[in-house]
């Protein structure tokens, strides 16, 4: 969340948008109203939008979904889709959101719950890491973005020990957008 009181703490929403825009080339912000659950502890990255979705290619985006009711993820995902199908990108379109299930495995770091995504991968040319966690569900996520990302080896990564500290590959890569 841009917006939290850890990140930007003295910025307006207007001039968080600017400064996305001008850095990165982009020509609208989408606003998500929270991020995951437990992404708000002391190694949580407070919302950042690299484990709710990503845009695989314009107009299409990813959304992190927790199929399970009684997780508190659940509502949350739920949420972020409906906005995100109600949106637009920036050209006007309307955006077409795939659901990528959360992992099952619930995990706690120095006491903390943490939670895992598959939304932060990281794309390469020709290859996508895709986080791993050990789960069930760590094909069902190969699958979906293997078809989403045509021509490109879909290679996973055992990402715990990167989300326990708050963070997943695409949080560590530092790629540069091309403008």
């Amino acid at each position: 969340m841009q917006l939290d009181r850890g990140r930007n703490p003295e910025w307006t929403k207007q001039e968080v948008e600017d400064e996305l825009k001008a850095f990165l080339g982009v020509g609208k912000v989408i606003w998500l109203p929270r991020g995951l659950t437990r992404d708000y502890g002391e190694f949580g990255t407070r919302g950042h939008v690299d484990i709710v979705a990503a845009f695989v290619r314009p107009g299409v985006v990813v959304a992190h979904t927790q199929p399970d009711p009684a997780h508190p993820d659940h509502e949350v995902g739920k949420e972020n889709v409906a906005l995100l199908r109600a949106g637009t990108d920036a050209k006007g379109r309307a955006l077409e959101v795939v659901e990528l299930p959360a992992p099952t495995v619930l995990t706690e770091a120095d006491g903390e719950p943490v939670d895992y995504s598959y939304i932060n991968h990281y794309l390469g040319n020709g290859f996508a890491l895709l986080c791993g966690f050990d789960d069930p569900r760590d094909r069902q996520a190969a699958e979906i973005l293997g078809a989403l990302l045509p021509g490109r080896k879909i290679e996973f990564v055992d990402a715990r020990p990167i989300f326990e500290r708050g963070g997943g590959i695409h949080c560590i890569t530092q790629q540069q957008p091309a403008v």
